[in-house]
């Protein structure tokens, strides 16, 4: 899953192999995020995943929305949403088994190594996205400092795949 900001990040993510776009504009207000959503639709072979705006997913189509851990409670995402996907951020097994149990469609689960992105957070580390991954029967992404070395440790870690931002940046 690639993490973008724009439709030409979008583009260069798609490039670089990614399966599922995740469309996250950090403060962006709504008509924004949805103006982006709308140009990166039509043009991505992909589906698309709103961040954190189940009102824009709806309003553009998306295949779905991806809610930090902190946001809306995944069963009020799923009555809006009906069958779409709703997915969850998460930092911990309580949190994985909580919003499995919410109805999470998948879960993605990090910091797993060190990031910029969220330099705040402790890595949690490869034992931890064993666990996770042994412990839920959805789908675990990982995230969090994921490189192409790193990717396939965390595949044989039991994570059905990753999501990053940089990764899949031009």
């Amino acid at each position: 899953m690639a993490v973008v900001a724009s439709a030409d990040e979008a583009g260069w993510a798609l490039r670089r192999g990614a399966t599922i776009l995740q469309l996250r504009i950090p403060g962006a207000p709504g008509r924004a995020l949805e103006k982006e959503a709308r140009a990166v639709i039509p043009t991505a072979p992909v589906p698309l995943l709103v961040n954190a705006r189940v009102d824009v997913a709806l309003a553009v189509g998306a295949f779905g929305v991806h809610l930090p851990e902190q946001d809306v409670p995944v069963a009020a995402a799923r009555r809006l949403l009906g069958d779409r996907l709703v997915g969850r951020s998460v930092h911990s097994l309580e949190a994985a088994l909580e919003a499995e149990s919410d109805g999470a469609d998948y879960l993605v689960l990090g910091p797993v190594f060190a990031t910029a992105t969220h330099s705040h957070l402790e890595p949690l580390g490869l034992e931890a996205l064993r666990e996770v991954a042994a412990r839920v029967r959805v789908p675990v992404l990982a995230i969090g400092g994921v490189d192409e070395a790193r990717a396939a440790e965390c595949l044989a870690a039991g994570a059905a795949g990753f999501a990053a931002i940089r990764y899949f940046q031009g």
